[in-house]
């Protein structure tokens, strides 16, 4: 293995033309002296393809915290089950299976429904199917398919067109997708750059590695802007196109992190609050950007909500949780019957001014979803302190219309 003088000599004889690779270059230096431990850090973030010690591996993963998390606490549990209703021999779907939370609760409370489990994780829907064997044949049944493919998936098990009574979707990402290190979705666990919430091995949809490697500086700012709203998005690119060209392909979310925070000073890489007031690495809005186009998680919910109002019955319930304002907005629109495309819609009293065509009058009245609640449901006090992925939850809830 190179040793820490040796590195920093061929690093520096790369060159530094800009800002963000003096900086990036001086944090290695500084983390160096701070200790051998940070030594594979700096290697990883130079690019070098030198031989890392045995124990700098991720290692494999920790099978007790997995299961842990296939006990995780389901979001707002008890509002979700006041709004489905859970009934014995009703269909429900939970769009969303996860670590199977919510289906375990609509089970609680009705032992004879039938729940059909989706997800596109594979790790999930082998969680739902040792549940299934709990379960008489047929009661609990899985699908493994991201919501643009379930309306072929469907019908196969038995499952027709305006029949479900109640669906559920809980949007984002799980808790067992962040705590493993190589998926690729944390900042806190160190790990490949890949972030598909389906990592089969006959997936070949491109990874966030992909993304930050191969798109253009205004390509990555637009990306980072429009799915996260990071004032500094066009920031953030400059520095992962800057030392991708001086350090090679960025392969680890640690690596990325890094380069990211390279870009600010050390003073703002915690600044940002959560709704908690905890502090979050400045990277934590890029992240998530990245993994909602990689997973293209918002056309997905907006196809989910037309194959859940497709499946309904009338007066079937369908209720959503979302964990960010762009995940809200589509399922508020839906609810509300706003085109996802229209601009904000006009007011009643506005529309007085507004010569409306039959057609639009006629979208006006007919209602294709009823709001249970005009205004959102978010979690209380109390469970954020004891769940505080649940902070930036919100709940709505809407019935197909008759």
């Amino acid at each position: 293995m190179l040793s820490t003088r040796t590195t920093l000599h061929m690093v520096s004889r790369m060159g530094f033309r800009s800002y963000c690779q003096r900086r990036l270059f001086h944090q290695m230096a500084r983390r160096c002296h701070g200790g051998i431990g940070h030594k594979p850090n700096l290697l990883q973030i130079a690019g070098l393809h030198t031989d890392l010690p045995s124990d700098t591996s991720p290692g494999p993963v920790d099978c007790d915290r997995v299961k842990d998390h296939q006990r995780h606490i389901p979001v707002m549990a008890e509002e979700v089950m006041e709004h489905l209703q859970p009934k014995d021999n009703q269909i429900y779907i939970d769009m969303t299976f996860g670590g199977g939370g919510h289906t375990k609760e609509i089970l609680a409370r009705a032992p004879d429904a039938k729940v059909i489990c989706v997800d596109r994780d594979p790790s999930a829907i082998k969680i739902a199917k040792e549940l299934a064997n709990r379960y008489s044949p047929g009661q609990v049944m899985t699908c493994h398919s991201k919501f643009s493919l379930i309306h072929t998936i469907l019908p196969e098990l038995g499952v027709m067109p305006g029949t479900v009574d109640g669906v559920l979707f809980d949007a984002g990402a799980s808790s067992m997708q962040f705590d493993e290190g190589e998926r690729g979705f944390a900042l806190s666990v160190d790990g490949p750059l890949d972030m598909r919430m389906d990592q089969s091995c006959d997936n070949n949809e491109p990874t966030a590695a992909d993304v930050v490697n191969s798109f253009d500086e205004q390509e990555l700012g637009l990306i980072i802007k429009k799915y996260s709203g990071e004032k500094n998005a066009m920031k953030i690119a400059h520095a992962i196109v800057e030392s991708r060209s001086a350090f090679g392909q960025i392969s680890r979310t640690q690596q990325l992190a890094d380069i990211i925070a390279s870009a600010f000073p050390d003073v703002l890489q915690y600044s940002k609050k959560d709704k908690l007031r905890r502090s979050t690495h400045i990277a934590t809005q890029t992240f998530m950007a990245l993994r909602i186009f990689v997973n293209n998680e918002l056309n997905e919910l907006n196809n989910g909500l037309e194959v859940a109002h497709y499946y309904l019955r009338p007066g079937g319930c369908c209720v959503a949780l979302t964990f960010q304002s762009l995940e809200d907005r589509i399922v508020k629109r839906h609810f509300h019957d706003i085109d996802l495309d229209a601009k904000p819609n006009l007011s009643l009293r506005q529309m007085r001014y507004k010569q409306a065509s039959t057609t639009e009058l006629e979208q006006i009245i007919y209602k294709q979803w009823t709001p249970i609640s005009k205004r959102i449901l978010i979690p209380s006090s109390s469970e954020c302190e004891r769940n505080p992925r649940a902070r930036s939850a919100k709940l709505r809830a809407a019935v197909k219309s008759l």
